[in-house]
């Protein structure tokens, strides 16, 4: 998992609620997984039924086909439990999403893959729609070793992050890396056992 510090980029709004896993990457783009599902990012709404791309869907348009971070609605990642959803929105080049609330597994699929959520309260994702819209590059950079978003104003939004993720993020380590630390620890740890508990160590005889 790539290390996460600093995410500053494009930043293109969806500013629905409800926005499920299945509008984020539908079940079409999901059937091998040699294809790049960053192409069938939001695939029902970037494309035509004859496969063109829909020159009125945001993320065709520019500077959007370069965006790094989305602000959106409530219940963002909402819907099935698709990995799938984290992948396309990663490998089409996002790295944060900003949004007042997210789907429960969405949520634990993104941090276990890299990609930085931020929860802020309605009032204030409704001010970065408006600084968004009025400038004339939409652009957020959002600092996870400060815990802050610089604005196109030039002010600082406060977030917070549960220290156990931001730091997994900052490592750039995943679950199993996160234990790999401990790797000392755990070797001293069955040592100990293996003398104190040798039955938990041994192997039944199979006849």
């Amino acid at each position: 998992m790539e290390k996460v510090s600093k995410v500053e980029g494009i930043t293109v709004c969806f500013p629905e609620v409800n926005i499920d896993t299945d509008a984020i990457i539908p079940a079409a783009w999901q059937r091998s997984l040699k294809t790049n599902p960053g192409e069938g990012l939001f695939g029902g709404r970037r494309y035509m039924l004859n496969g063109k791309e829909d020159p009125d869907f945001v993320l065709n348009r520019e500077p959007f086909r370069k965006s790094e971070i989305i602000v959106a609605g409530a219940n963002f990642g909402c819907g099935s439990s698709r990995e799938f959803a984290v992948w396309a929105l990663m490998r089409f080049g996002i790295r944060a999403i900003l949004a007042p609330s997210f789907g429960d597994i969405f949520y634990e699929n993104s941090f276990k893959n890299g990609l930085l959520l931020i929860m802020l309260s309605e009032d204030v994702i409704e001010n970065l729609y408006d600084q968004l819209r009025d400038t004339a590059i939409p652009k957020l950079l959002v600092d996870l070793e400060s815990c802050t978003i610089a604005t196109p104003s030039g002010k600082n939004i406060s977030f917070q992050i549960p220290g156990t993720r931001r730091a997994a993020l900052l490592e750039g380590l995943d679950e199993i890396g996160q234990t790999l630390k401990y790797s000392t620890d755990i070797d001293a740890f069955q040592a100990a056992q293996k003398v104190k508990e040798p039955w938990v160590y041994a192997r039944p005889a199979w006849h």
